[in-house]
């Protein structure tokens, strides 16, 4: 917390803390795999610049560098003792003035891990899960700024989880302002037609880094990988559907809405995009350039 390393139970704010009360928050999400060669943090770089990225947009000035920020991550994964572990820095305003602008509160900075398995579940992440098209929206772009991951967008997410869960499903997948496929709560969104990958274009999306990574990766695999708009009932007709995250990692849909997908059963395609994806993330592919993704502690 803010440069200093806190045990777990001490690590406190305060109640009138700025960012507790209206929302702006700046995070990210990032893991750190258990490699043959030591733990390994996935794409770290591109994190801790999309989460300066985000800060930028939101005028929030984080008082540490780049370069501290990084340090601090991998101080704080050594620190924890984990093998493995999910990673989340946040920047919130402090406590120091209310009401609705920031200006005069101090920006805070604080790293947590911990243990964090398959974000859908083992199952999901092997069989795939049932999804919703939720009845919330993804805001307008003019109304959120979809480039920065701000803890407040994340109160559309909860109200499309909530819904999903209550109705029996694992996820939900919500729709833009123009009724296109926008993303899941928390997940990227990609179908396979045709053994053409297409994945929602940075419109009303988060630029996932799974997502490049995936993109990526595929294209390396020879696949054809388009970034264009698709609507939900083309997730019906389509052979295969996954989500992309942090979290999520790559995980298969099975269903939407109802609708099985295809067979009801991972794809070809997915499972492959899997194994690569963790070959990658784990430090066991042969490919060199997947090695520049990750930062060995």
């Amino acid at each position: 917390m803010d440069g200093k390393l806190v045990d777990w139970d001490d690590a406190k704010v305060h109640v009138l803390t700025h960012s507790l009360h209206y929302g702006l928050a700046i995070f990210e999400g990032i893991r750190c795999y258990n490699t043959k060669k030591g733990q390994a943090i996935f794409r770290l770089e591109e994190h801790v610049n999309r989460f300066f990225d985000s800060a930028h947009i939101f005028n929030m000035k984080i008082p540490f560098s780049r370069r501290e920020i990084a340090e601090a991550i991998i101080k704080t994964v050594k620190s924890s003792g984990l093998k493995e572990c999910y990673i989340r820095p946040l920047a919130y305003y402090g406590y120091g003035v209310m009401g609705v602008s920031p200006a005069g509160a101090p920006v805070n900075v604080v790293i947590a891990v911990w243990p964090w398995g398959a974000y859908l579940g083992e199952d999901g992440l092997k069989n795939g899960i049932r999804a919703k098209t939720s009845s919330f929206i993804r805001g307008h772009v003019n109304s959120n700024m979809s480039m920065a991951k701000v803890s407040g967008y994340y109160v559309n997410s909860q109200l499309a989880k909530q819904e999903a869960l209550m109705l029996g499903y694992d996820e939900a997948v919500l729709l833009d302002t123009e009724g296109y496929v926008s993303e899941a709560t928390g997940a990227n969104i990609f179908i396979v037609r045709g053994g053409v990958i297409k994945t929602t274009p940075l419109t009303s999306i988060l630029e996932g880094i799974t997502r490049d990574t995936v993109m990526e990766l595929a294209r390396d695999a020879g696949l054809t990988v388009r970034e264009e708009r698709f609507t939900r009932d083309e997730i019906y007709i389509a052979q295969e559907a996954f989500l992309t995250g942090t979290a999520a990692e790559i995980t298969p849909i099975k269903e939407l809405d109802g609708r099985t997908l295809n067979t009801g059963k991972p794809g070809e395609i997915t499972k492959k995009l899997q194994e690569i994806f963790f070959s990658a993330a784990k430090g066991q592919s042969k490919n060199k350039k997947h090695g520049r993704w990750l930062s060995y502690i």
